[in-house]
């Protein structure tokens, strides 16, 4: 019999074991014990990775990753190494990094080769001239990346074989991050196959020990030595088809605005009137002692808000500063993908940084050309997509209404019950004391449209009702304080607190009518907002979890309370990797209206037009296991799921 009993097969397999040891005869004194072994040696693979300028360190492999894995140790304490070893121990894990981004890739081209075939004399081996959409979104699925930087990576990886392979090749061995790579492969991208091969030539050897920034200006240098014009058409080209303002979440919960790809004429044009803005109030001398990055900011905003130069300075005066909490137009989002209405990627350059981050590969994510379009509620059968304008856009050359900021609010913050955070789409979290302020904002505008849903443990939406002004509420001019806010103002409280809003005293409040519960549904309830004014809420269950279809419409087209209903229980695409707001997206059945589905909420669900046109293509397919979770299988056969939104309450 192979083996011991109880022993894995192999186990101790062709390794001189120590005889069991003869107990000692009856009587017999017991000899001495044995003394306890000298402690070995440090490894002596350790000096593979000390400093020898005569010889490189070992290349990255799976064998090598393995390795430096053991020689590290747990907790990554290097027993035995010196400090020149753990150096080298350092080095071997950045390249490590570098060839399992170079593995990553490689995997991408297979999955290309798998999808289509190369082109008919092709000058890129076996590679497809072109993929589709829905390679974009399998990529984007298996990575939890945006659509955006799937179509970047997807980019790269072909540019690395087919156009650029000493630059792969730099990635595989460690040479290059992929930042770095991806860095080169943007900067030659618009020379032609020979031009790019040459400029390549220029640089491979030169890379090792490179900063990303001296990565990026060999390469600059290159292109230009090959192609002296290539400067000017990638200005020209970047300012026509990239050109974007970026908002996003600084670290310390504060916005960051940023004009990227600009033409350098009109940008010029527009920090000279920055700066002179930033003058005038620092001759005013209302600002103090305050620098003048912080009055240019001020500056850069009240120009674009059409603020006077004058009510900046008399709001310094009188210490009252009413834009510090006041974000301009904070629903409108540059990303391409999303038309305008999603988060910033966590692969876009989150932190304003024009440069990719050396340790992130799918940072800085160019926007692509095809976009989710817009469409709002046109999820009907033969849409064309996202070049169209969006329905209700106005002509162009008229003022375009600004969009309403999606605000998120607990009550219990605003009724001073607990301190919790608020969110902001297209922002993130907002500290309890931001969440406060903004929403007083909102509620000073006459265009803010208020809502309330009441949420379950999880955070679900599984109650919802939108104010209706009260008839015994107090008429609002249409003028709003240069403090408001107009915004979609969602207010959130759990469900299981509602019986304890029986009274409350505060500029805030929300009181229910008669009882707090009905047999249909979770009551009528009175919202006081600051200033006084008096909306009714009637709460009507979300479907979640389980579904009566009591909005379930007959026809094709849902009912705009269904409509609504569905938007609030899913808060965005429900592509996994999308973030486009559900408000902006397309209401689309699961099951097709014309095979049998139902235009219910528990066969609906939100999807960006993009998204809804790749659930239509070859091999995809969405289905509900229960109202708001979705379920999407690509063709690959992988399946992702999609919970509804959870709530801050």
């Amino acid at each position: 019999m192979d083996g011991q009993p109880g022993q894995e097969d192999g186990e101790g397999a062709g390794r001189d074991r120590d005889p069991e040891p003869t107990p000692p005869a009856s009587g017999s004194p017991v000899p001495n014990p044995v003394p306890n072994p000298a402690p070995l040696g440090p490894d002596p693979r350790l000096a593979q990775f000390a400093y020898d300028d005569s010889r490189e360190g070992p290349a990255p492999s799976g064998r090598m990753a393995l390795m430096v894995d053991e020689l590290s140790g747990p907790e990554r304490r290097c027993p035995g190494a010196t400090g020149d070893e753990r150096v080298g121990l350092l080095r071997a894990w950045a390249a490590i990094e570098s060839w399992a981004a170079g593995g990553k890739l490689g995997m991408v081209r297979e999955i290309m080769r798998g999808e289509a075939p190369p082109s008919p004399g092709s000058d890129h081996g076996d590679l497809p001239e072109t993929w589709s959409r829905s390679l974009r979104y399998e990529l984007s699925g298996a990575l939890a990346c945006s659509t955006q930087s799937a179509e970047s990576i997807a980019s790269l990886a072909w540019q690395l074989e087919a156009r650029l392979p000493r630059i792969g090749a730099r990635l595989d061995d460690g040479t290059l991050t992929s930042a770095k790579a991806r860095a080169v492969a943007e900067t030659f991208e618009q020379l032609t196959d020979p031009d790019a091969a040459a400029a390549e030539a220029l640089i491979a050897d030169q890379l090792a020990g490179k900063t990303f920034t001296q990565v990026l200006r060999l390469a600059e240098q290159a292109a230009l030595t090959v192609d002296p014009g290539l400067a000017e058409r990638r200005r020209e080209h970047a300012q026509k088809n990239y050109a974007r303002v970026s908002f996003f979440r600084e670290q310390a919960g504060t916005v960051g605005l940023s004009g990227r790809d600009l033409p350098p004429d009109e940008a010029l044009t527009a920090m000279a009137a920055v700066n002179a803005r930033a003058e005038e109030y620092k001759e005013s001398g209302a600002f103090g002692d305050t620098p003048m990055d912080v009055l240019r900011a001020h500056a850069y905003l009240d120009l674009i808000n059409g603020m006077p130069a004058a009510m900046r300075i008399a709001a310094a005066e009188q210490q009252d500063d009413l834009t510090d909490t006041t974000p301009a137009d904070l629903g409108d989002c540059p990303c391409s993908e999303c038309d305008g209405s999603c988060v910033p990627h966590e692969d876009d350059d989150l932190d304003g940084n024009d440069q990719a981050d050396d340790d992130d590969p799918d940072d800085d994510a160019r926007p692509d050309d095809e976009g989710d379009g817009g469409g709002a509620g046109s999820g009907g059968p033969g849409g064309s997509g996202g070049q169209s304008p969006r329905p209700g856009a106005p002509p162009t050359g008229q003022a375009r209404e600004r969009r309403p900021a999606d605000l998120i609010v607990p009550l219990a913050t605003l009724l001073g019950l607990a301190e919790r955070p608020g969110e902001l789409h297209g922002f993130g979290l907002l500290d309890p004391s931001l969440a406060r302020e903004l929403a007083a904002a909102a509620a000073a505008s006459p265009r803010t449209e208020v809502c309330v849903t009441a949420t379950s443990p999880e955070g679900y939406a599984i109650a919802h009702g939108c104010a209706r002004p009260a008839r015994t509420s107090r008429r609002v001019g249409s003028a709003a304080s240069p403090g408001a806010l107009p915004a979609r103002l969602n207010l959130t409280i759990p469900a299981a607190a509602l019986p304890g809003l029986a009274s409350h005293n505060g500029s805030w409040s929300f009181t229910p009518r008669g009882s707090p519960g009905t047999p249909d549904g979770f009551g009528t309830w009175t919202l006081v907002l600051p200033g006084g004014r008096e909306f009714t809420v009637r709460l009507d269950p979300v479907p979640v979890f389980e579904c009566d279809h009591r909005y379930e419409t007959r026809g094709y087209q849902p009912s705009d309370r269904l409509r609504h209903l569905v938007q609030i229980r899913d808060g965005t695409c429900t592509f996994p990797p999308c973030n486009r707001h559900a408000r902006e997206s397309d209401f689309e059945h699961a099951v097709p209206y014309d095979q049998g589905g139902k235009t219910c909420a528990c066969n609906a669900g939100a999807r960006s037009r993009a998204c809804h046109q790749v659930k239509q293509s070859p091999g995809w397919s969405v289905t509900q296991p229960k109202p708001g979770w979705h379920r999407w299988q690509t063709p690959a056969g992988r399946v992702y799921v999609q919970e509804p939104k959870r709530y801050p309450a």
